[in-house]
């Protein structure tokens, strides 16, 4: 194990907001549950108690003496934002002075970087290429994420859980939300950062990073593992697995949605429903494709002139 190259690695400039996110992003995640938990707890007990829901607020909106229940704007709440204020201040001014700017001499066409990488904010989108044609990594992929997350208040229709936390009355939602920000994005993210190396290859955390390192590994397309070589038999045979797919996915979805949600389940039009089952499957097809690729380097599943998938 390359310890000293995992330190460089680990302490780049580049890399230093990585490194801060993960444990911000667990404390922050813990914070949320606690509360979550709290709330949860008291909901479970005014749904009991209907003399204890009178004097501890209603189900909707869970509070009970002691709680914080509003936060005045004068001066408290522009006194937290001040103290917010200087404290990030200070943090960038440390940052500033302790490390260097990730900035390199100019750019030279006959001298590029090996791994050449996007900032890290994009490394969910870099790491993508791996995976699909480059329109569907950087174009539709990002895409189907910003409508997404436009449509969410239109085809959300569970009351409960606004302006507080709670985690049992949003399982869906927040359940939702944690898989795609986490593992179809955080962990894009760290992969692009740790992970890959040298011409883009996977090096485990601690491998040395080796540029003369070559992997003799055969990418092949789904079709070619059952000896189809015409190009109309790849399109037909990628339509029907790429449908097969939404189809069981969506009937296996579809069972699990409506035992773990039937309140949303009802409320929801068809056309809401719809729009929420496309956009689900479509998540879970993007950790499917990689494990296709990772575990069994299987490039494409679905081959036309005009796009892969």
């Amino acid at each position: 194990m390359d310890w000293k190259q995992l330190w460089e690695i680990l302490s780049a400039a580049d890399n230093v907001p990585i490194v801060a996110m993960i444990p911000l992003l667990a404390f922050y995640m813990y914070l949320a549950w606690k509360q979550a938990h709290a709330n949860d707890v008291l909901i479970e007990q005014l749904a009991g108690d209907a003399a204890l829901a009178k004097t501890h607020h209603r189900k909707a909106w869970p509070f009970q003496p002691g709680w914080a229940k509003e936060v005045h704007v004068w001066p408290f709440l522009l006194r937290i934002e001040f103290l917010a204020a200087i404290i990030v201040t200070i943090i960038l001014m440390v940052w500033s002075i302790t490390l260097n700017a990730p900035l390199e001499e100019p750019a030279n066409p006959n001298l590029t970087m090996n791994p050449a990488k996007a900032p890290w904010y994009f490394l969910g989108l870099q790491e993508m290429l791996v995976y699909f044609d480059p329109w569907i990594a950087g174009v539709v992929m990002p895409t189907l994420i910003i409508i997404g997350l436009m449509v969410i208040p239109y085809i959300d229709t569970n009351p409960l859980g606004s302006g507080y936390y709670t985690w049992k009355q949003r399982k869906f939602a927040i359940g939702t939300f944690l898989f795609g920000f986490i593992i179809l994005w955080v962990s894009m993210i760290f992969i692009g950062t740790f992970i890959r190396g040298p011409g883009w290859q996977w090096f485990w955390p601690g491998q040395t990073w080796d540029h003369n390192r070559l992997i003799y590994e055969v990418n092949r397309d789904l079709p070619d593992l059952f000896g189809i070589t015409s190009n109309w038999g790849k399109g037909i045979f990628g339509a029907v697995v790429v449908g097969g797919f939404f189809a069981v996915g969506g009937l296996a979805v579809h069972a699990f949605f409506r035992r773990h949600n039937p309140k949303d389940y009802k409320r929801m039009s068809l056309l809401q429903y719809s729009i929420l089952m496309t956009f689900l499957l479509t998540m879970l097809g993007l950790p499917i494709k990689m494990l296709l690729r990772l575990l069994f380097h299987i490039k494409y599943v679905w081959i036309t002139p005009w796009f892969n998938v």
